[in-house]
């Protein structure tokens, strides 16, 4: 089975969709964080020592394992060298 066949058998699932939509802010914190982090050529490690937290931090917010604190993505921000934009959306 391709991805794009399993990707809408799950969809098909209602709770599935649920818990996808449920889980769409923590993803694309994740998503963000790792871009700007590929684009400045930092590690995991150089960002943590820069905000005086462990890797595994770092980690678990690129997995979307967590919800970080505005507090915590100011921090992050700063550390990337860039500011923190939060909009909503439709």
């Amino acid at each position: 089975m391709t991805y794009e066949g399993h990707k809408k058998m799950l969809l098909r699932n209602p709770e599935f969709r649920k818990a996808l939509k449920e889980a769409e802010p923590e993803y694309q914190i994740a998503r963000q964080l790792i871009l700007a982090r590929i684009k400045k050529g930092m590690t995991q490690q150089a960002i943590a020592r820069k905000m005086k937290t462990k890797q595994s931090v770092i980690s678990r917010v690129e997995n979307a394992q967590t919800t970080p604190t505005v507090s915590f993505l100011s921090r992050l921000a700063q550390a990337l060298g860039t500011h923190l934009t939060i909009s909503f959306g439709s």
